[in-house]
């Protein structure tokens, strides 16, 4: 079985899923894999936008229900989800098919989704009588609100793609894969085209206000690093120009 592979072209990311046959179920040895390139990604500043993909028909059914019971399941996800959520470049979730259990919080831990209309997403904790962690109904809260936490949660309901959206889960929606395609190629370059240093600062400031872990001080350092910067002047130059900047990340 192959596990999740990570590729890069230039400052843009894939994280792949590649169990197509099982819906993109994880594996105990998946999560230690996505680990590893989370510390490859925050070791190459050079990548600014990760999109993550699934293969086949489905995003990813989640954690392998098999596996659930030999393992802390929810504190391993919570693990995952809460490096990935805070890893050095901008997240995008492309989203088809189903996201399931897990899946959900994977996608959202990252920064952005996208969705085309066969998306549906359930979390089946309590149809299994599984906690759900911690992390990840922090997440559900801050994200979609509590009512829509409860519907997922409590009454284990599905959404489909509409209902998604309408709950803020996903950022847009496409009316196929194509255009979904489409429109994931034109936020990974609009986002790579920014700031990386504001963006990555900004991003951490944000991720600790949603948090409760904010620090004035951390957010100073975060500020004054943009303050300093190479890149700071080039956007200031190319703003007076009328030009497209180049930033470096400097």
């Amino acid at each position: 079985m192959t596990p999740p592979q990570l590729t890069i072209d230039g400052p843009i990311a894939t994280l792949r899923l590649c169990r197509p046959a099982q819906a993109n179920r994880l594996e105990l040895d998946d999560l230690e894999a996505i680990r590893a390139h989370i510390d490859a990604l925050n070791a190459t500043p050079s990548v600014r936008v990760v999109l993550v993909r699934g293969e086949g028909k489905h995003f990813c059914s989640g954690f392998h229900i098999d596996t659930v019971p030999q393992v802390d399941a929810p504190a391993l996800f919570e693990a995952l989800c809460s490096a990935w959520e805070s890893v050095e470049p901008i997240t995008v979730a492309v989203l088809h098919g189903g996201v399931w259990g897990g899946a959900t919080d994977l996608a959202l831990a990252c920064d952005f989704r996208l969705g085309s209309r066969d998306t549906q997403m359930a979390i089946p904790a309590a149809r299994l009588g599984l906690h759900y962690h911690a992390g990840g109904m922090r997440r559900l809260v801050s994200r979609l609100g509590l009512g829509t936490a409860k519907r997922l949660l409590l009454a284990a309901q599905t959404l489909d793609a509409e209902a998604m959206a309408a709950a803020h889960f996903l950022d847009e929606l496409y009316d196929d894969r194509a255009r979904l395609e489409a429109g994931a190629l034109r936020w990974a370059e609009q986002l790579a085209g920014l700031a990386p240093l504001a963006l990555r600062g900004m991003k951490r400031q944000l991720n600790a206000l949603g948090q409760g872990t904010w620090r004035a001080d951390r957010h100073a350092q975060d500020a004054a690093e943009c303050a300093r910067s190479r890149d700071l002047v080039e956007g200031v130059a190319a703003w007076q120009a009328r030009r497209p900047p180049e930033f470096k990340g400097e």
